[in-house]
């Protein structure tokens, strides 16, 4: 090897430039390439988050309709419960309004709470006793069908705030209720 000519010399030099221009080359162009790639990947990105957040925008407009559309239907009810005479047993038309306000209260985080409330007949303490069995009933159904019971606060009002006054089936069934009302 201490003989090497000085031809095989420059062709060692010439086979390493090109080596180096070879690599140097092609350095370049797969830089522009993944470049190239990381663009085309950063458009398509953006365009999935914009698909995302018109269909997050869409669906995010039905679930309001649809909570719009339970609160009328709950409205529809009303906010109060009528019980028979000295009954704490829910009515089918307390129970169908009911299910409204479970379907209402199961799209929100409301907590809300059950007011008892009795005719005049009887002590004083029975009836805070049978509005509370009243307040519990409600409270009760609405537990079964899935709202927490820490949402729900049961009062008893007993015969203290009648709605319907005087002497009467008609004045006394107004007042054998439970009113739901939204706390927050």
């Amino acid at each position: 090897m201490k003989h090497v000519s000085v031809a095989g010399k420059i062709i060692s030099l010439l086979l390493s430039a090109a080596f180096l221009v070879a690599c140097s080359s092609s350095s370049t162009k797969e830089e522009e390439e993944a470049a190239a790639a990381a663009a085309a990947a950063a458009a398509a990105a953006k365009a999935a988050q914009e698909a995302a957040a018109a269909s997050a925008s869409a669906a995010d407009a039905q679930s309001e309709a649809n909570r719009l559309r339970l609160m009328d239907a709950a409205a529809a009810y009303g906010n109060v419960f009528y019980f028979a005479y000295d009954s704490s047993n829910l009515t089918p038309e307390a129970i169908a309004a009911l299910d409204a306000h479970i379907a209402v209260l199961k799209s929100s985080n409301s907590t809300i709470r059950l007011e008892g409330h009795t005719d005049e007949r009887g002590t004083r303490e029975y009836n805070l006793a049978l509005g509370e069995r009243r307040a519990n009933s409600v409270r009760d159904y609405m537990v079964v069908r899935g709202i927490a019971n820490y949402r729900i606060e049961a009062v008893s009002y007993g015969e203290e705030r009648p709605i319907g006054y005087g002497s009467g089936e008609s004045n006394w069934a107004q007042n054998r209720r439970v009113e739901l009302v939204v706390v927050n």
